[in-house]
């Protein structure tokens, strides 16, 4: 992922500097347990951790580039590496990576980083909930209208808005939560997955040290159905985070404006028209939700491997892991301090609930039509009558209000007076349950 939105603490765990230290933890770790069960001298483990640990511990941008140079003779990452620890090891390094095969380290160590990376992602996520839960909570009875197909609907609140958003990231934070659960295993069971020359102890001491479970069955690769679960649960995520970011977006627009990103001192629009408040942020989350949402493709793919194992699904992991990750570490962060810091306009949003001269309750008053006798065909015909009548004269110096267009219907006056009129237009109604809501959304947070 490019440096722009890349935030350090989810870069590392991508760096080639933090995998070779995985790569080298699994090495002595494996020793250990292969010396606690006789198979290697107890004192070649000591020695291969004693004097692993610090050159591991050094690696930086140099010592990266020695190994490179080694793979670009060898061909090989895993032998590369190897070679490269040996030299500082000495003779005991021979007792590395018995009975392993490369997959083993790089599977395991890939399980690591994507269990790192999920931990990340969750809290990421806690924050983006505390965000919203805060500012669903303070704009809990804020009315605004209601839209569907774009079009006024029915009032609701601002806070209800949000409250939707929050219940969503709720339930993917569960998928989080279980995605990374499917994703943390260890295979160390050697060529073609058969345990032939390393005892499946092993497997099970080093996957308890790093907080792994053992893979019940691996063809020398950990199956690759469990990374199409992750991506697709960060690319739910992901389709979640546009969400929200296109709400924004469409308050945001001038003939709406009901709320729009924070507007820094300082910060210009455009540079050509000095007048412009863009809803810049919102709309680079929706480029970035794409961008992690493209990569559930490939990893599905990845799940078809020849036989035992190939290695088709490497150079797709080397670019969708750290992209996919970085990039939704990033779009949760940017997403959660928009929302902290979004600027809400209630009155704005009361003049547009009120915009269309009150056919946005024509539901309560065909429900109130209905209850005091007229038939549900007849209600029907005479609120949209009305309805249409607002609408189309909206503006104009003739124009009447959806509740003296109804009144003017003798049908309508017939049965309800001009208070139980009012009274079923009354936008309060529409918050009766609110709070039943909330405690639905908000009862565990």
């Amino acid at each position: 992922m490019v440096p722009r939105y890349t935030r350090p603490q989810m870069a590392a765990i991508w760096s080639p500097e933090e995998r070779f230290r995985i790569w080298f933890e699994i090495e002595a770790l494996a020793a250990e347990a292969m010396a606690e069960s006789g198979a290697i001298p107890a004192e070649a483990a000591r020695v291969i951790r004693e004097k692993g640990t610090p050159r591991a511990a050094s690696i930086g941008a140099a010592e990266v580039e020695a190994i490179d140079a080694i793979e670009r003779v060898t061909r090989h990452d895993v032998i590369a590496f190897l070679t490269w620890m040996q030299e500082g090891i000495g003779p005991e390094a021979r007792f590395m990576h018995q009975g392993l095969t490369s997959s083993d380290v790089l599977d395991t160590s890939f399980a690591v980083q994507l269990t790192r990376a999920a931990d990340l992602l969750i809290a990421d996520v806690d924050a983006l909930l505390a965000a919203l839960k805060g500012r669903a909570e303070e704009h809990k009875y804020t009315p605004t209208i209601g839209r569907s197909h774009g079009i006024h609907a029915e009032p609701t609140t601002f806070g209800l808005k949000l409250a939707g958003h929050y219940a969503e990231f709720a339930r993917n934070r569960a998928r989080l939560v279980a995605a990374r659960a499917e994703i943390a295993t260890c295979a160390l069971s050697g060529p073609v997955g058969t345990f032939a020359s390393v005892d499946p102890r092993v497997e099970e001491f080093v996957a308890a040290r790093l907080g792994l479970a053992v893979e019940p069955v691996s063809t020398q690769v950990i199956p690759r159905d469990r990374h199409a679960a992750f991506f697709a649960a960060l690319a739910v995520v992901a389709a979640g985070i546009e969400r929200l970011a296109t709400e924004v977006r469409h308050l945001q627009r001038s003939e709406v404006r009901e709320a729009e990103e924070y507007f820094h001192a300082g910060q210009k629009g455009s540079s050509a028209m000095p007048h412009k408040r863009n809803p810049v942020l919102s709309e680079n989350l929706t480029g970035l939700a794409r961008l992690v949402r493209s990569h559930v493709v490939p990893a599905l793919e990845n799940v078809t491997l020849w036989h035992e194992r190939d290695i088709s699904h490497s150079s797709v992991e080397r670019v969708i892991a750290p992209d996919a990750c970085i990039g939704l570490d990033f779009a949760l962060s940017r997403l959660t301090g928009m929302m902290e810091k979004l600027t809400v306009y209630p009155e704005r949003m009361a003049e547009n609930l009120e915009s269309l001269g009150g056919v946005v309750h024509s539901q309560k008053v065909l429900l109130a039509l209905t209850q005091a006798g007229l038939s549900r065909e007849a209600s029907y015909a005479a609120v949209q009558q009305a309805a249409m009548a607002t609408w189309t004269k909206l503006g104009k110096d003739d124009a009447r209000s959806f509740a003296e267009n109804l009144l003017a219907n003798p049908e309508v006056a017939g049965v309800l007076d001009a208070a139980a009129l009012a009274k079923a237009m009354d936008p309060q109604r529409d918050f009766r349950h609110v709070d039943t809501i909330f405690a639905r959304v908000f009862a565990a947070a």
